[in-house]
């Protein structure tokens, strides 16, 4: 199977693999959840097409980043204060 393979029979979309700790992947689950997704897919998706579309936003991945080794070294930071930094309502 090749890194990008097409899904379901067409032609305009394809899969890709990415490699991430159980840790950050729970996060990501988490969040989906909390925010009204059907998937991660779907959350994933979005998330993808936002740092594409708003690019000033790298920041953010760069603490998710930062975030999920800190997740590896079983440092934690609680999604209240990730909230509070971003500016965003537990809602």
């Amino acid at each position: 199977m090749s890194e990008a393979d097409s899904g379901n029979g067409d032609p305009e979309i394809d899969r890709v693999n990415v490699r991430i700790s159980r840790s950050f992947l729970d996060v990501i689950d988490e969040t989906w959840r909390e925010r009204g997704f059907n998937s991660r897919s779907e959350f994933i998706r979005h998330a993808l097409r936002d740092s594409v579309n708003h690019p000033e936003g790298a920041g953010l991945w760069k603490d998710l980043a930062i975030s999920e080794a800190q997740l590896d070294d079983d440092e934690r930071v609680s999604s209240e204060e990730i909230k509070a930094t971003y500016g965003h309502d537990s809602e």
